[in-house]
């Protein structure tokens, strides 16, 4: 389970990032606003807030993040920017940003990954060894039925359901995702994380302990970046643990 980690260091890392999430989802409904500030008629508008509302953000945040996407408010211009390269033990790493600046965020990513021994490469140089999926995290508890939260999901249009230790993990096309998001959250199932992820189609791991050391420094400094919205590897090792 080394891509997820499991739920207990999910929730400790929103803890510990709590502010730095603020700014991201923040930057994500204004994004997202932009194609309309109902949520009720724009799915992915509906999808930022709920996940905006589970780490806590306050209500007025939201408003005014909307409003700013709208045109209501004055606010910043987010582009979206990708950028692909390896880690350290040839370890794949995609990251995706928002960014009012091209080039200081280009030039942190850079740096970041040419400090902790990576390699930033062309677009399209690893993202072949992904593919595009829905996916939603549910933690199990005792109050989930397994077969009542599979049915749900698979006639919302789900592909698959994989049942780990600690949670359930909702598999959907990229299509498919905000409808099967959307059912699930009216059915009262409450996310611990959900997005549309590059998800590996293979995996690795550096060989040493001090090289995952430096895989995940480089990683824990992109995702502290208020530029970087969301990073995506295929280490095999689930990197919490890694001390």
């Amino acid at each position: 389970m080394g891509r997820h980690g499991t739920i207990a260091g999910r929730k400790a890392a929103q803890d510990s990032k709590r502010a730095a999430m603020f700014t991201k989802y923040t930057r994500a409904i204004i994004v997202a606003a932009k194609a309309g500030g109902d949520p009720d008629y724009n799915a992915t508008l509906r999808v930022a807030i709920e996940k905006a509302k589970a780490i806590g953000m306050p209500n007025d945040n939201i408003k005014r993040a909307i409003k700013k996407g709208t045109g209501e408010l004055a606010g910043e211009s987010y582009e979206e920017l990708s950028f692909e390269g390896y880690g350290v033990g040839g370890v794949a790493v995609i990251v995706e940003t928002l960014t009012d600046n091209r080039n200081r965020t280009t030039s942190a990513v850079r740096s970041t990954f040419d400090k902790n021994g990576g390699n930033l490469g062309t677009p399209g140089c690893v993202s072949y060894m992904f593919s595009r999926k829905g996916v939603m995290i549910i933690e199990k508890t005792d109050d989930i039925d397994e077969d009542a939260l599979m049915e749900a999901a698979l006639e919302a249009g789900a592909d698959d359901m994989i049942t780990h230790d600690d949670s359930y993990e909702i598999i959907t096309s990229p299509e498919s995702y905000t409808d099967v998001h959307g059912a699930l959250i009216d059915a009262g199932y409450e996310m611990v994380d959900s997005d549309v992820e590059y998800v590996p189609s293979m995996e690795t791991a550096p060989k040493d302990e001090k090289d995952l050391k430096a895989l995940k420094k480089m990683i824990d400094t992109l995702e502290d970046n208020d530029d970087v919205q969301k990073v995506y590897h295929n280490c095999s090792v689930d990197l919490e643990t890694v001390e």
